[in-house]
């Protein structure tokens, strides 16, 4: 049996878990399951990485890497085994919405169960080293994190959440290149088309861009199918 998180450690991690992953703005149409998880790269982009899993209620599945999505579907009996997993985590006693897979907190992830009641839980730590009472949350979201399955297909979305803060890249930039203009998108994220996006990076790759004496980091987050920065 593995021993408990001492006191002072856990509250680190808990602390950590104040903002492990940035939020998103939008929300997925229809989704029932999502699964975001930090980086390990942290001079890329975290907040443009699309997520790690998500589940629809008519079977489709996305898988996320630091930039592109795998798009496939789930046969009904595939389905009601993730839904089964998921009830068991909605059972687990005493679960908090801030978890803590040991003290380490270089890794985070943040679970969302959407079908019922919403589940929103915020986690730290490598599951594999999850305290007993808490196996059954650590191997689901390490199975969502690696998740793999047959129908999976590149998936080429229709538009990318264009987001743009003041700040410089190692390197050369670029001249500001979309219809949306800098200063709309700097105060918000703007939804543009994928043919805008062409040639350059996306997901938690970004671009430079200069404006007169001014540069921005410029990141392009892949949407799924109805969903809006």
């Amino acid at each position: 049996m593995r021993a408990a998180v001492p006191a002072a450690a856990l509250g680190a991690a808990l602390a950590a878990l104040a903002a492990p992953l940035p939020s998103r703005a939008g929300e997925i149409p229809d989704a029932m399951i999502v699964l975001e998880a930090s980086l390990d790269q942290p001079w890329r982009e975290a907040a443009a990485a699309p997520p790690r899993f998500v589940l629809l209620k008519d079977g489709q599945v996305f898988v996320g890497g630091s930039d592109r999505v795998y798009a496939g579907r789930l046969e009904k009996a595939e389905m009601q085994t993730v839904e089964k997993r998921a009830q068991q985590i909605r059972k687990l006693p005493a679960l908090g919405t801030l978890v803590a897979f040991g003290a380490d907190t270089k890794k985070s992830f943040r679970l969302r169960l959407l079908k019922d009641k919403p589940l929103d839980l915020h986690i730290t730590g490598d599951p594999r080293a999850a305290l007993p009472q808490m196996q059954a949350l650590a191997s689901f979201v390490a199975d969502l994190a690696t998740f793999y399955h047959p129908s999976l297909r590149p998936y080429t979305p229709s538009a990318y959440a264009l987001a743009v803060r003041e700040g410089a890249l190692v390197g050369g930039c670029r001249p500001w290149g979309f219809t949306v203009s800098l200063p709309q998108a700097v105060s918000m994220a703007q939804a543009i088309p994928a043919a805008e996006a062409s040639g350059w990076p996306t997901g938690a790759d970004a671009a430079s861009v200069c404006v007169g004496d001014k540069r921005y980091v410029v990141t392009l987050r892949p949407l799924l199918p109805g969903e809006h920065p």
